[in-house]
């Protein structure tokens, strides 16, 4: 199971219920830590009141919410310190892992994505890949074959288009070393117009290198159902 610090709630309850039962390995980031319920309590002249009335807990008992006295609302919010944990609130999964509560869910492998570096981050605010697939099937027939990648000719185009756009600040070595994100991006805005949603959103995910971490940690998971179901097994003969 893929997490970052932005999963919250409802994804850290089925995340951390099966940690707890030993039946997904998590990888990624630790979790938001967002473990309450409101009820809104209705008042006068259409106005009500959102208090906390319950907390989440895992099925070992770990709570979810992470602790938020202290901070301000900014800061619990947007500064993504989700690291922390209650060294109090130990518990141990069904196969015996220990396990901590109070701060979200800790992966059981981390892996955090790399940053976008100068690049890649002007082609990502900018829309770049949006706007020249927009400017690239306007002069080009938007029916592709199965499979089609962008090739030397259609990389170049880009490079151009970009210097030709004005604002983009990179060198050539920069576009180089960002050969492969420039490709994924073209390759994937490019299938929106030319197949479908679906086909471009499918292309992502095949391509993502979290997910290709994902796959090759999926011997550990299974590893980790082996390992508990024999844990289970001598349990249940003594």
């Amino acid at each position: 199971m893929l997490v970052n610090h932005l999963s919250a709630s409802a994804a850290e309850i089925v995340s951390g219920a099966l940690q707890d039962h030993d039946r997904a390995w998590i990888l990624g980031e630790t979790t938001f830590g967002k473990g309450l319920v409101q009820t809104v309590f209705p008042l006068a002249e259409n106005t009500g009141l959102a208090l906390t009335t319950y907390k989440y807990y895992t099925p070992s008992g770990r709570l979810i919410q992470r602790d938020y006295s202290n901070i301000s609302f900014f800061d619990y919010y947007y500064r993504n310190n989700t690291e922390a944990r209650n060294p109090q609130d130990v518990k141990m999964t069904d196969s015996g892992r220990t396990v901590y509560g109070g701060g979200g869910i800790t992966p059981d492998e981390k892996y955090i994505a790399p940053k976008l570096d100068a690049l890649e981050s002007q082609l990502y605010r900018r829309y770049a890949f949006f706007n020249f697939t927009k400017n690239y099937f306007g002069t080009h027939s938007a029916k592709l074959p199965e499979g089609w990648a962008p090739d030397s000719i259609v990389m170049t185009e880009f490079h151009n288009w970009l210097l030709k756009q004005g604002g983009f600040e990179f060198s050539e070595a920069d576009f180089t070393r960002d050969h492969e994100y420039i490709k994924r991006g073209l390759q994937s805005t490019m299938y929106t117009t030319a197949f479908s949603v679906d086909d471009s959103r499918r292309f992502d995910i095949q391509t993502d290198p979290m997910v290709q971490k994902a796959i090759e940690a999926m011997p550990k998971a299974q590893a980790l159902l082996d390992s508990a179901r024999k844990v289970m097994v001598q349990r249940m003969s003594h």
